[in-house]
């Protein structure tokens, strides 16, 4: 498999094992040093933001978090906008989340390590 497959790969991991609650597939897309943050509209208007780690998230795939949240029209779609030897960086669009992904390849192959999200249905 080609890098951008292997990329793509990842990022399917990590969006279909959240919103199927499949959290092998969560820990197998995220790296163990993960750093998530979302943003989001506080009641003033001000920007609140949460960080989580990949034992949040695995966590709360496992608990069906992301099941529980998953459209009838679910669909996402991964543009990997750029590699660079061994890191990588993705956009994904989907009905309910916008992401921006940053990826490093591994001895166990390519894992996510940074993302920033907000969620399309509460901006």
């Amino acid at each position: 498999m080609d890098d951008r497959a292997a990329v793509v790969a990842t990022v399917t991991d990590y969006f279909e094992g959240w919103f199927d609650g499949d959290a092998a597939r969560m820990e197998r897309a995220l790296h163990p040093a993960l750093a998530k943050t979302g943003v989001r509209a506080g009641p003033a208007g001000e920007l609140l933001t949460e960080s989580m780690g990949a034992a949040d998230m695995i966590g709360w795939t496992r608990e069906g978090e992301g099941v529980a949240r998953k459209p009838a029209d679910f669909g996402f779609d991964v543009t990997v906008n750029e590699i660079y030897h061994d890191i990588a960086t993705v956009t994904v669009h989907s009905p309910v989340y916008r992401e921006y992904l940053h990826l490093t390849r591994t001895a166990d192959g390519w894992r996510i390590l940074n993302a920033l999200y907000m969620n399309v249905l509460e901006s």
